[in-house]
């Protein structure tokens, strides 16, 4: 069964790029019959923006070239590898819009396929039992400019060296007493190609095999074989591996392998204003510095999925970047475009007043209600029109009145007419005052009642619409205003990616006024507040019938403005 996308993602044509331009010509040229790729995770943490480029491009191209895709957890270090990490993944991927059918795997499924090739490495003479220090085992390596020395053990016998593998095995030997390395070059350019670890011992619970093992494949050892095992036909990773390929291509050479996979390498995700480090990721998860790995500030799947984000939108934020052979950063306001982009289309349009001040019509008549037409979504007629309570009481955003208005302030102020939206005109003819701050607690107008829905009669224009909602219908709600983590454009250039961190990527607003609607709107519901931008219901922190608002994100690019004002 193939591996294929939920939906209609949209994807490069194939051939479009040099990943599947070199994808065409092996299937034009018989290399290959059909096409396997795989998503190989390693369980120690949630997966991140980057892995949805990832994601994207294996599962991408197994559809377009009616292959299948694998997702394989490379699970061969068990101290930092959770349960918790493998349903995350899952649930991530399938999130996405992409379903790996009967096609998951484990490395750990192979754990005795490769120890096996362990042994077969070291009857050929091309594997050692070797027990130097990780503190010496550095000092052996050598330099990038200087070549390394052979290690004291590198020549015991085979009988030897299977003899104390053996031991390894079984336990007999401390943990860090000694390592399974390949003999390859300790003279190499590559520093990979010097004599690298294969196995270590780890005397720790794995979450999948318990205490049957006590010594782990590294991981450049049981990826490449992981991918022969499953008959992986092009192994896409990111270009950090670039000099590890030689490595993978030299333990699929000298071992009996049912194929022989080809690794490609493409240039990593890197986002402005953003850290894709997993472990400092897990470090800010740890020092409580977010709220999980879920935070709707973290760049995680989990993170975008629970702030609002929808797959369609990731899907078309990877599609744009493209694959490239060289690294470079993304503006992640094409990402945040994106977003804006794809809710525009479907999100419907509410009111939502998230610093209320009081507005009293004097002139309106006492009890009177209205309910009053409103649009939407203005990009989609079919999405028709609903009613909204009007009264004499309502409120507006503190921002949007001002006593003493700067110059170009088209707002609200003492005298100034402005259009209430679906509404009336009103022009303020007063205000009260808090007596002991001075502030302004509540502003007096009058309306025009011609002017009900549309424009006054005798022509006068106004120069602003305030959204509003009833105070006697509103819903109270708690939103919460997310804004990028980090305050920096580059964030892992800092000396310390901590004092990068933006102090106010988060401000909680309690006692906002929402359109009464709202208060039954379910966890994952997306809509625009008018004029203050996308809005998901959390799904971690809403109770029933009291739905908690995470900003997704505002209506326009606030950062390029203060950027430009900068």
């Amino acid at each position: 069964m193939s591996a294929i996308a939920k939906s209609d993602a949209p994807s490069a044509a194939p051939g479009t790029d040099f990943i599947r331009q070199i994808v065409v010509g092996n299937l034009k040229s018989g290399k290959h019959r059909s096409v396997c790729t795989r998503f190989p995770p390693e369980p120690n943490g949630y997966l991140h923006i980057g892995h949805a480029k990832s994601i994207c491009l294996n599962f991408g191209i197994a559809r377009e070239f009616g292959g299948v895709c694998h997702l394989r957890f490379d699970d061969t270090n068990p101290v930092k590898e959770d349960v918790e990490y493998v349903e995350s993944i899952q649930e991530d991927v399938r999130w996405l819009g992409f379903d790996w059918a009967d096609k998951m795997f484990y490395a750990s499924d192979y754990f005795d396929r490769l120890h096996a090739f362990a042994v077969e490495l070291i009857e050929k003479g091309k594997a050692y039992v070797c027990h130097l220090t990780p503190e010496e085992t550095r000092a052996y390596r050598g330099t990038l400019t200087e070549p390394g020395k052979n290690s004291p053990y590198r020549d015991r016998s085979v009988e030897e060296n299977l003899r104390l593998f053996e031991q390894m095995r079984r336990g007999e030997l401390d943990e860090g007493a000694c390592v399974l390395r390949a003999k390859i070059d300790m003279a190499s350019p590559n520093i990979n190609m010097r004599d690298p670890a294969v196995y270590r011992i780890k005397k720790a619970q794995h979450h999948r095999t318990g205490d049957k093992w006590c010594i782990y494949p590294m991981y450049d050892f049981a990826h490449g074989l992981s991918d022969a095992i499953e008959g992986i036909t092009h192994s896409i990773c990111t270009l950090e591996f670039e000099d590890h390929r030689p490595l993978y291509d030299w333990f699929l050479d000298q071992l009996n392998v049912p194929c022989h996979p080809q690794q490609i390498e493409f240039a990593r995700l890197n986002l402005t204003y953003t850290v894709l480090s997993k472990r400092k990721l897990l470090q800010l998860v740890r020092d409580g510095l977010v709220d999980g790995w879920d935070d709707p500030r973290m760049p995680t799947i989990a993170g975008y999925r629970r702030r609002g984000y929808t797959p369609e939108s990731i899907r078309t934020f990877c599609d744009r970047i493209g694959v490239a052979k060289a690294n470079s950063t993304v503006d992640v306001a094409m990402l945040e475009h994106s977003i804006r982009e794809d809710l525009n289309k479907r999100a419907p349009r509410k009111m939502a007043v998230l610093k209320p001040l009081r507005l009293v019509i004097d002139n309106y008549p006492d009890g009177k209600v209205e309910e009053l037409d409103a649009v939407n979504n203005p990009e989609d007629p079919a999405h028709g029109t609903r009613q909204v309570p009007f009264s004499k009481v309502l409120y507006i955003e503190q921002d949007d009145f001002r006593e003493t208005p700067p110059p170009k302030y088209f707002r609200l102020s003492p005298g100034k007419e402005v259009r209430l939206r679906y509404a009336y005109f009103v022009t303020c003819r007063s205000v009260v005052k808090d007596p002991h701050t001075g502030d302004v607690t509540e502003v007096h107008c009058t309306y025009d009642p011609a002017t009900r829905g549309g424009d006054a009669p005798d022509g006068r224009k106004v120069k602003s619409t305030l959204h509003w909602v009833s105070a006697q219908h509103a819903a109270d709600a708690e939103v919460r205003l997310y804004d990028r983590l980090f305050g920096v454009e580059f964030p892992e250039r800092e000396e310390s990616f901590f004092t990068a961190l933006n102090p106010n990527s988060l401000e909680v607003l309690q006692g906002c006024k929402l359109e009464p609607s709202l208060a039954t709107a379910q966890p994952g519901d997306r809509f625009q507040f008018e004029r203050q931008g996308y809005f998901c219901v959390d799904t971690k922190l809403s109770q029933p019938g009291a739905p908690v608002f995470n900003r997704i994100v505002g209506l326009k690019d606030t950062w390029a403005r203060i950027e430009k004002r900068g």
